[in-house]
C-alpha cells in the first residue's frame, strides 16, 4: 500500500496526463454490419457472420457513424480530414474473433481540436489530438461458469469514437472537468446516452509525473477502463502519489498498463505497455478510403443542435442569468430543454432558473429522477411563477405548500390550489398597516435600537408580521410599510 507523500514532496512534481475516451455511439446497427447495436441480456443474440469474423466476410461502413464522428469533431473544434481510412490493429484476445480490430490510426477522421473546461473561476484549454472511428470488441464473462470463461459477442462491432487528448491535464480535477464536458457534449449531440455505469463511455488515463519546470515527459502508465468520473479522479490521485514515491526512492517508472481496483483504490499491473509497432498497423484492405466532400460536412454542420457553451452564452447575454445559474441549467440536456420551454410561458427568467436550480433540483436528487420524470408541465409551473411575481402568493408558501401539492396533482391549476389552502395574499394594505403597527408597538425597545442604527432587528419585525398574517402577504410590500413606520420618530 502506498503511503501519502508529504506536501513538500508533492509540490516538487507536476502531473502530466492525457485521456482516451471511448464513446459508444447510439446507432441502430453496428459499424460494419447490419447487426443490431442495441443492448441485449441474451448472449450472442445480435451476431452474424461478420460479427463472428468468419472467413470470407466483408465489412461495409455504417454512414451514421461517419456523421456522428463529424458532429463530435465540429463540436470540439477539430479539423475534419476530407480523406481518411481504416486500419487493422492486431492483438489477440478471446473476445476479438478476427484477431484484429478495425480502427483508424494513420489518418483519422478528426484531428487537432480542443475543449475549454472551467476549473473554479478559470478556464483551461485541453487540446484534442484526434478523434477516430473503430469497432468494439466482445465481452469475456469470467463469473458465469466454475471452470470456463464465456464469450458474448453482442458488443463486437458496436461503433465507438475514441477521443484522444494531448497530455495537457495537470490535475485530477481538470481530468474530471474534461470528461464531464465530453459526456455533456455527446448527450447534447444525441450521439450517445453518456451512461458511464453501463459502459456507454469508458476512459483510459495515461499518467506520468515530472519535476516542475522541466519539459521532458516521464515514463507513462495507462490505467484502463475507468467507468466513472469519481474513479478517474481516484486513479489519477493514486498514480500521481505512487509514481512520485517510486522516483523519490531512486527507481524508474515501469511503463505498464494498469488496472484500477475500485474497492481498494489502488492500481496494479496488467501487462507491459504496448507501443504502436506492437499492433502491426496497416491499412484495412477490405474498406476503401473514405472521401468526404465540403457540402456533406456543411450539411452536417447546419443540422447541429445548439451546444452547451452556446446555450450558456444565450442564457447569460440574452436572458440576464448569472453564469453560475446558466452552468447548472446546461449541466443536463433535459434540464436545459425544460427551461427553454418554460421561457415560452414566462419572461421571469430569474425566478424560473431559481425554481429549477433550487427546489426542483432538490426533489429530483432526493427521488433519484431525471428531468424527464419531473411531473409538472412547463406551462403549469409558469402559472405558479406568475402568482409569485404578481404578488398574489408568498414565495415561501409557494415552495413549501403549493409546490408539493402540484407534485402530487400536476394537472391542477396553481391558483386554485392556493385558494384551497387559503394562501392567496390580500392585496389590500389596511390589514397590513394595522398588523405592522401592532408588531412595532409590541417591541418598543427593538424599535429604538433600530432607530439608533441596529438594522438587524428588521428581520424580527418582518418575521412577526409574516407570522401574524400566516404568510399571506407580499414580503416586499410588508418591508416597505415597516420601513415607513420606523422612519417616524
Amino acid at each position: 500500500m502506498i503511503k501519502a507523500s508529504s506536501n513538500s514532496t508533492l509540490s516538487k512534481y507536476e502531473l502530466v496526463a492525457g485521456l482516451e475516451v471511448h464513446v459508444q455511439l447510439s446507432t441502430k446497427s453496428k459499424i460494419f454490419s447490419g447487426d443490431s447495436a442495441h443492448f441485449s441480456i441474451v448472449p450472442n443474440e445480435h451476431v452474424s457472420s461478420i460479427s463472428l469474423g468468419l472467413p470470407g466476410t466483408l465489412p461495409y461502413l455504417n454512414q451514421k457513424v461517419v456523421e456522428y464522428a463529424i458532429r463530435m469533431g465540429l463540436a470540439t473544434h477539430c479539423t475534419i480530414n476530407y480523406e481518411n481510412y481504416f486500419d487493422r490493429k492486431h492483438y489477440f484476445y478471446a473476445d476479438l474473433p478476427k484477431g484484429f480490430q478495425t480502427t483508424q490510426n494513420g489518418r483519422p477522421i478528426c484531428v487537432t481540436g480542443y475543449l475549454d473546461v472551467k476549473i473554479q473561476e478559470n478556464y483551461r484549454r485541453i487540446r484534442i489530438n484526434r478523434i477516430h472511428m473503430e469497432e468494439d470488441a466482445g465481452k469475456s464473462l469470467h463469473d458465469q461458469h466454475p471452470n470456463d470463461s464465456l464469450i458474448d459477442l453482442n458488443r463486437a462491432g458496436v461503433p465507438l469514437l475514441e477521443i484522444v487528448s494531448e497530455p495537457d491535464i495537470r490535475s485530477a480535477r481538470e481530468a474530471a472537468a474534461y470528461l464531464t464536458e465530453i459526456r455533456r457534449i455527446v448527450r447534447y449531440l444525441d450521439i450517445c446516452d453518456g451512461n458511464m455505469e453501463e459502459g456507454s463511455i469508458r476512459c483510459d488515463a495515461n499518467i506520468s509525473v515530472r519535476l516542475k519546470g522541466t519539459n521532458t515527459f516521464g515514463n507513462r502508465c495507462e490505467v484502463k477502463n475507468l467507468n466513472s468520473i469519481r474513479n478517474l479522479q481516484r486513479a489519477i490521485d493514486y498514480e500521481f502519489n505512487r509514481q512520485i514515491q517510486v522516483l523519490e526512492s531512486g527507481e524508474t517508472i515501469a511503463q505498464n498498463t494498469l488496472n484500477f481496483d475500485t474497492t481498494t483504490g489502488i492500481t496494479s499491473p496488467l501487462r507491459s505497455k504496448e507501443m504502436a509497432n506492437d499492433y502491426r498497423y496497416f491499412p484495412e484492405p477490405d474498406l476503401q478510403p473514405l472521401q468526404l466532400t465540403e457540402s456533406y460536412i456543411n450539411n452536417i454542420a447546419t443540422s447541429m443542435p445548439e451546444l452547451p457553451e452556446q446555450i450558456m452564452q444565450r442564457y447569460v447575454n440574452h436572458l440576464g442569468l448569472s453564469e453560475y445559474d446558466a452552468l447548472i441549467l446546461i449541466s443536463e440536456k433535459e434540464t436545459s430543454q425544460y427551461f427553454d420551454t418554460l421561457t415560452q410561458f414566462t419572461k421571469s427568467f430569474k425566478t424560473a432558473a431559481n425554481l429549477l436550480n433550487g427546489p426542483i433540483r432538490s426533489w429530483l436528487n432526493e427521488h433519484g429522477h431525471s428531468m424527464s420524470q419531473f411531473p409538472i408541465k412547463p406551462n403549469i409551473l409558469a402559472d405558479l411563477i406568475h402568482l409569485i411575481n404578481d404578488g398574489l402568493l408568498n414565495h415561501t408558501m409557494a415552495i413549501q405548500k403549493v409546490f408539493p401539492m402540484l407534485l402530487a396533482q400536476p394537472d391542477q391549476n396553481p391558483k386554485q390550489l392556493a385558494l384551497e389552502l387559503n394562501l392567496l395574499i390580500n392585496t389590500a394594505t389596511d390589514t397590513l398597516q394595522v398588523t405592522v403597527q401592532e408588531v412595532l408597538q409590541r417591541y418598543p425597545n427593538q424599535v429604538q435600537a433600530y432607530q439608533k442604527g441596529k438594522k438587524g432587528v428588521l428581520g424580527l419585525f418582518m418575521g412577526e408580521v409574516m407570522k401574524k398574517l400566516e404568510g399571506k402577504v407580499d414580503p416586499q410590500l410588508a418591508r416597505e410599510i415597516i420601513l415607513q413606520r420606523l422612519a417616524i420618530k
